[in-house]
């Protein structure tokens, strides 16, 4: 079975997820399609392969050869985004997309004009919504490529491999699938997120990412006795975004920049809150945004009152490339599979976070692979049916190449 047959019956689950839920997983189609995979691997002769109480996926395929290599691991996550609704009926396939204009529906069009990743899928079948969901591409394309991958190496026992571990994740789109992520179940030395967007793709550098709580606290009078007595707290945020440098922002920003991003601001004369995301690729530059927000806060104390504004600053995942570069081999191997394919390998800075960041510092060094599909958490959404074979064949090239691994 191809990987994108795979897909459009993955796509049909809805394993939205959900933030401030107490279940784990936080949504219970995220547990349906885990049992439906654990069934699908069994069923072509894969033995070791467990669903644990919080809806993790883990498995191994054992080694076929006598030489001792290290275990390689691959993971996806099976829960998509809660931006837009997970499809109701089966999504459209476009057999070989000629670069023109695709209505999905009224007002929401397909356009490979502006859009470099449609343009290089002219001439290959893609996958789309109908304009009204998501595809499910994040993550369930990387779901179905590794799967294919599986079954490939249960029907040629003649394709050598070390020691394979795989997992399949809930809840990575509301940031807590590494919360209960069993490092020594999964058992893999290094391994491979198959969770990012173009083939080709190899992604081992992200943000250093930090979450930033404002609040202030204000005087609230009536507005016709306020002279010398009010202190509009909304104002003072005001004041406080200011201070931040505002060229500095994700829509000024671009590659390996850093930024502030204001999320969410509440509040009314006598009280108000400012929640912001800070993000460097740099760990000087990190600390130094940090504290820049910090002084902001300070300064506006000594302008308003010791206790008007207070700032938390709170941090959250770490760039993983100083846990990868140790091990260049994983970026060496795959860009070896990738230009194998035809394709010239790049190595582009990620935008963001990843499982594999986290799990980098938990020991397993885990750099990302493209997955073949893009325009992730939108209405436009498109998966290029070609390029997830070719990520399919990067994951054997892959396996095959550490089969000759010499430490």
């Amino acid at each position: 079975m191809r990987p994108y047959e795979r897909f459009l019956n993955y796509v049909m689950f809805d394993t939205m997820s959900l933030e401030g839920q107490t279940t784990v997983p936080s949504t219970p189609g995220q547990r349906t399609l885990a049992e439906a995979l654990v069934s699908e691997l069994r069923g072509f002769g894969i033995e070791d392969v467990r669903l644990d109480d919080k809806g993790y996926i883990y498995g191994s395929v054992p080694s076929n050869i006598e030489k001792e290599v290290p275990v390689i691991g691959f993971i996806a996550h099976v829960d998509t985004s809660d931006a837009h609704p997970s499809p109701s009926k089966a999504p459209r396939i476009i057999e070989n997309y000629d670069g023109s204009q695709i209505e999905l529906a009224p007002g929401v069009l397909l356009d490979s004009a502006n859009d470099s990743n449609l343009q290089n899928a002219i001439g290959c079948d893609i996958i789309v919504t109908d304009g009204t969901t998501l595809l499910g591409g994040d993550d369930k394309a990387g779901v179905a490529e590794i799967i294919t991958a599986l079954e490939y190496m249960a029907e040629h026992q003649d394709f050598k491999h070390g020691k394979i571990a795989f997992s399949f994740t809930p809840d990575e789109e509301i940031g807590t699938s590494q919360d209960n992520f069993d490092v020594p179940a999964f058992g893999a030395d290094f391994a491979y997120t198959v969770d990012g967007a173009d083939f080709g793709d190899i992604e081992y550098e992200n943000f250093y990412g930090a979450s930033l709580t404002v609040d202030i606290k204000g005087v609230s009078t009536h507005p016709g006795e306020a002279k010398d007595k009010m202190k509009n707290a909304s104002l003072i945020a005001m004041e406080f975004d200011a201070l931040l440098p505002p060229w500095e922002r994700p829509e000024h920003t671009q590659d390996y920049e850093g930024f502030y991003h204001l999320m969410h601001i509440s509040g009314d004369c006598g009280h108000c809150q400012m929640n912001y995301i800070i993000r460097e690729h740099d760990y000087e530059k990190y600390q130094q945004r940090k504290t820049m927000a910090l002084q902001g806060a300070e300064i506006l104390n000594q302008r308003y009152g010791e206790g008007t504004v207070s700032a938390e600053v709170k941090d959250g995942y770490r760039n993983m490339a100083e846990m990868v570069r140790p091990h260049m081999h994983l970026i060496d191997f795959a860009k070896e599979a990738i230009a194998q394919c035809g394709v010239t390998p790049r190595v582009p800075a990620i935008r963001g976070g990843t499982d594999g960041s986290e799990l980098s510092y938990k020991g397993v060094p885990c750099p990302n692979l493209g997955t073949g599909s893009f325009n992730h958490h939108s209405l436009t959404e498109v998966a290029n049916i070609d390029h997830m074979d070719q990520c399919t064949e990067v994951i054997l090239k892959i396996i095959s190449r550490y089969a000759e691994f010499e430490a």
